[in-house]
């Protein structure tokens, strides 16, 4: 079980060129990826994609890539013959004009804009491509663990809320049927003082039963066993299984919600006030975990 939060990075120094990948991540319902990279590397816009998506299927995802050619091959300087020779014209024709001779030396002409441009050689794609691929997979080699180490935490914590739900589910469970007995113990008394002993069986059974069918909380109990256990199960499995689990918390409440719409009673009462209490925190778990 994964988080979707981590962090990762990768940093590659070869043959003159330098490369470092960043990848951050956080929660999101789908796998969104976020990057900018440089007119340089725009070529690199599939392998980011993809690089991305083969190891992450959920999570914000930011990727961010700063890349260096310090290769002496890497730049060349252009002369714009034209125009240096536009240049000397106009120095030929202002010297005629003033009068004077003109002694305007070479070196003069490297200095005048745009007579020497340096300019980037076009990158050796395939170089380069080998190169992003090796350190996006090392900054990934990162993140994934980040979120597997994050992951284990949450996983124990999950545990942790689980076993204490299944406690007050057992207590629930325990409590449950002397509420019925207790409901018919005390219309007992009541129907006693008010008609001085006289009591009609009868209708004190049939109270009594359509008291107990409408407190009945049998099916909740087994169904929220049913979905802890799921959840037992499910955060021991290694493929994503956030929307899973998110699912399973969602009946978890349900069930509880039930649960303490049907039973009048302050013992069972205060145990679904804690169980949703516990059910809120899982929710906010869940909602990071790939």
């Amino acid at each position: 079980m994964k988080s979707m939060t981590g962090y990762g990075r990768c940093h590659i120094e070869e043959d003159g060129r330098e490369i470092t990948v960043e990848v951050k991540s956080v929660n999101h319902r789908f796998l969104d990826i976020s990057y900018r990279l440089s007119r340089t590397l725009s070529f690199l816009d599939d392998a980011v994609r993809k690089g991305v998506g083969a190891r992450l299927s959920r999570g914000h995802v930011d990727v961010f890539v700063s890349y260096a050619n310090h290769r002496q091959d890497a730049r060349e300087v252009r002369v714009d013959t034209g125009l240096a020779l536009a240049y000397q014209k106009a120095v030929s024709e202002l010297s005629a004009a003033l009068g004077r001779e003109n002694t305007l030396p070479l070196s003069d002409f490297t200095r005048l804009p745009d007579v020497l441009t340096v300019q980037e050689k076009e990158e050796d794609q395939q170089t380069v491509r080998e190169l992003f691929l090796r350190a996006l997979t090392g900054a990934l080699d990162d993140l994934v663990q980040m979120r597997e180490q994050e992951g284990e935490r949450m996983r124990c914590d999950i545990l942790e809320k689980i076993g204490n739900i299944e406690s007050l589910r057992e207590r629930i469970a325990e409590r449950a049927p002397l509420v019925v007995t207790e409901y018919r113990d005390k219309l007992h008394q009541r129907i006693a003082s008010l008609t001085e002993g006289e009591i009609d069986e009868a209708r004190l059974i049939t109270e009594v039963a359509i008291f107990a069918d409408r407190a009945a909380i049998d099916e909740e109990l087994v169904r929220l066993l049913s979905h802890t256990t799921a959840i037992r199960s499910t955060v021991e499995m290694t493929e994503p299984v956030g929307r899973k689990l998110d699912f399973l918390v969602q009946e978890l409440n349900r069930e509880v919600n039930t649960i303490g719409s049907k039973a009048s009673d302050t013992m069972i009462a205060q145990a679904v006030v804690a169980a949703k209490g516990e059910i809120e925190k899982l929710r906010e778990q869940v909602q990071n975990i790939e």
